[in-house]
């Protein structure tokens, strides 16, 4: 019998509660070492770590927070709802290469979505040890989807109360469950103290929870300075990123791993650890000698600062910069991964732009308290910001009082307790400044100074790319905005629709081009194409193909082509164009079509009969060979009868089978609402959903209404088509 899933009525913590249930009985059925639960905010596609078990807060801080879109594996399996499964550290790191560069630890992990009917809550999170076995059973993904199920239960009942579960500012830790029969404190600490050598126990947090006697003696540490500590804290000679790096490794992989320490001056130490879920068991000897190590200076932090953890941050962040694109990419990033692992509340990013300072984006400040940094002018030296970028040296502030030393003329409106100015510079130029703050004083230790420092660096290199990226962004939109039809024209007969969607690759500029053209009283022509590439050429060999058929449309439609296609091979552009071509004739309920190596059109008959692709002869693109020929395709086009014009991007996907995605489109039309401009949308919807699109995707809907009151025409001025020869 299945246990209940809802709380008292009112208890809303309940539902916490039993969310933490759910995830910690799914990591035990499955037989993980840890798990996670990411919820949904469907308002801004992120989703957020509700719940982790098995890891320290400090492991995850970088994955808190996944954009829907982003290449990660929670975000992959409720995006594409499947099961996401790597065996081991080699397939994620083929899988998930960004990831992998700071997770170099052998484990297993699954990421499964959790929904139901009609809705998406958020995903499951799985890790097991490296030592099992890479392959899924389907008992395995059995055990993982029933838990995805109760969750979603569980999340659909809380909203039906009117509770919904909502993610925490900070993901709860769940501790582990521990068994009822360990031993008693006494036995279990005269057992440890009859070994050889010395041992201690560390939580999964790092800290030491019990330690032997023996083991104080050849730390050379008392039990009270070693009890509740991190080792690599309390003790100078292991503040060393190799160490803390093998603890993480244990932690995460759940294999046993060992290494070598000199306590000064020339004592060594051989640690290994042995882990499972409720932490890591040290066993501590002396030997004779170890590898060359150079030892830390000792020094006391007023707040200590994680080395190995602030370097796996510079690892993960350097490699989301190099994806990042746009400048809001960085903004984005930034808040992401530095706020979260230097436990800092503010960000403010600015721009060096004209002689000022802009903000271009910010977290954990008011809109009010922001725009007092806005149109900083770039000689007012009386501003952090501004003396920070034209010096290039960080300004750190550990309270009011430091601020206000150093620049008495700056006021304390914003609330915040302690900053981090941070310069953005590149190749000695200045690009913009980086502003951290703290709702707190904060104390920025030494090494925390010169890791803040490093990112900027980072920082600086990837806005600049990125404000780079934008320019020539907005002047390919602008491009290609200037070419495609602001409005196409009215004609009498004929209701239309057309949407436009560009690549997320290249510079968001491509080939595809649409149009309507007035040809009489009674006729028209409608034409769509898709010219090769992503990148200004094409754009400007498109306009040359709009306008070779705007100034031949009225002759025969396989005249049309052929004389487009002879003005091609001349210009000899080296790109070619496919290219439909469609004559409507609406006295006559007629349309004559010549195709250029172009996807079918798809046609939805009057009546709501079943929409059906259209068997059009191809001839070759346009710009191969000047003597090529296009025939010409009659079929009835009665008012009511919906033509789909498109282009290859709305049907053409890696793994996607073509007549598939053409049957699933004909269905689509079959149900579509009778509002074509709803319909253009909804063609487009799901390619825009998707995120990442390789080509750019043009739709072009044309209707026929009831037709003017006019004799009918036939293409070419009346005449019967009439075929090149």
């Amino acid at each position: 019998m299945r246990e209940n899933l809802v709380p008292a009525a009112g208890d809303a913590a309940g539902w916490d509660e039993r969310l933490d249930d759910v995830l910690t009985a799914t990591v035990e059925q499955c037989g993980a070492s840890s798990g996670g639960v990411y919820l949904l905010r469907p308002d801004e596609g992120v989703l957020h770590l509700t719940a982790v078990r098995g890891l320290p807060a400090e492991f995850i801080a970088p994955w808190t927070r996944l954009a829907l879109t982003a290449p990660t594996p929670s975000s992959d399996a409720l995006r594409d709802g499947r099961v996401v499964w790597s065996g081991n550290h080699e397939e994620f790191a083929r899988l998930y290469p960004r990831i992998a560069v700071s997770m170099p630890y052998h484990f297993a992990l699954a990421a499964a979505p959790v929904r139901s009917a009609g809705r998406q809550w958020g995903s499951l999170m799985l890790l097991w040890p490296g030592s099992r076995s890479p392959q899924l059973t389907a008992a395995d993904r059995d055990r993982i989807v029933a838990g995805c199920d109760r969750l979603a239960e569980l999340l659909a009942g809380a909203e039906t109360a009117r509770q919904p579960i909502t993610a925490p500012l900070r993901p709860r830790v769940l501790p582990r469950r521990l068994a009822a029969d360990k031993l008693p404190e006494a036995a279990a600490t005269a057992f440890a103290e009859r070994l050889p050598g010395g041992c201690c126990a560390l939580d999964l947090n790092g800290r030491v929870t019990f330690i032997s006697e023996t083991a104080c003696a050849l730390l050379g540490a008392a039990k009270e300075q070693l009890l509740g500590a991190i080792p690599w804290q309390a003790l100078p000679w292991l503040d060393d990123p190799e160490f803390e790096d093998r603890y993480r490794a244990a932690v995460i992989s759940r294999q046993p791993v060992a290494f070598t320490a000199r306590r000064p001056p020339d004592r060594w130490m051989d640690f290994r650890l042995y882990p499972d879920g409720d932490g890591i068991s040290v066993r501590i000897t002396p030997t004779s000698s170890g590898p060359a190590a150079t030892p830390v200076p000792g020094r006391h932090r007023p707040t200590p600062v994680s080395r190995a953890g602030q370097l796996y941050q510079i690892m993960h962040l350097a490699a989301a910069l190099t994806e990042a694109v746009t400048v809001d990419d960085v903004i984005a990033l930034v808040a992401e991964q530095v706020l979260p692992a230097f436990d800092a509340q503010g960000l403010a990013m600015m721009s060096a732009e004209g002689g000022r300072l802009q903000v271009i984006g910010y977290r954990g400040y008011d809109a009010a308290d922001i725009a007092r940094f806005q149109e900083i002018p770039l000689d007012e030296r009386t501003a952090p910001m501004v003396q920070a970028l034209t010096a290039g040296v960080p300004g750190f502030f550990d309270g009011p009082e430091d601020l206000a030393r150093a620049f008495p003329q700056v006021p304390q409106v914003t609330g915040k307790k302690a900053w981090a100015v941070l310069p953005l510079v590149t190749s000695g130029r200045p690009v913009g400044c980086c502003l951290l703050a703290y709702d707190e004083p904060h104390r920025f230790a030494a090494d925390e100074r010169t890791v803040l420092t490093s990112l900027a660096g980072l920082i600086a290199q990837a806005l600049d790319r990125a404000h780079l990226y934008d320019a020539k962004n907005r002047l390919a939109h602008d491009l290609q905005q200037a070419l495609l039809p602001h409005a196409l024209p009215p004609v009498d007969g004929l209701r239309v629709a057309a949407r436009y969607l560009p690549a997320t690759r290249g510079m968001d500029i491509g080939g595809d081009f649409y149009d309507l053209i007035r040809l009489g009283p009674t006729t028209a022509a409608a034409v769509i194409g898709d010219v090769q590439g992503h990148n200004v050429p094409a754009a400007a060999l498109m306009s040359q193909v709009r306008t070779a058929v705007h100034a031949t449309a009225g002759a025969a439609p396989d005249q049309v082509l052929v004389r487009a296609n002879r003005l091609l091979c001349d210009l000899d552009p080296g790109l070619f164009t496919t290219c439909l071509y469609a004559h409507l004739n609406l006295g006559a309920h007629r349309a004559f079509l010549v195709n250029a190596g172009h996807p079918p059109p798809l046609l939805r008959p009057p009546g709501r009969s079943r929409t059906r692709v259209l068997e059009i002869p191809p001839g070759l693109p346009l710009g191969v060979d000047a003597e090529a020929v296009y025939p010409i395709t009659e079929v009835p086009f009665d008012v009511g009868a919906l033509m789909l014009l498109y282009t290859d991007g709305l049907v053409e996907a890696p793994g996607v089978d073509l007549d598939e995605a053409l049957a699933a489109l004909a269905r689509q039309l079959d149900h579509a609402a009778p509002d074509l401009e709803t319909v253009a949308t909804d063609l487009v919807a799901g390619a825009r959903r998707s995120g990442q699109r390789a080509d750019d995707i043009a739709t072009f809907l044309v209707e026929a209404t009831q037709p003017p009151e006019r004799g009918a025409d036939r293409p070419g001025g009346g005449r019967p088509p009439v075929r090149p020869t």
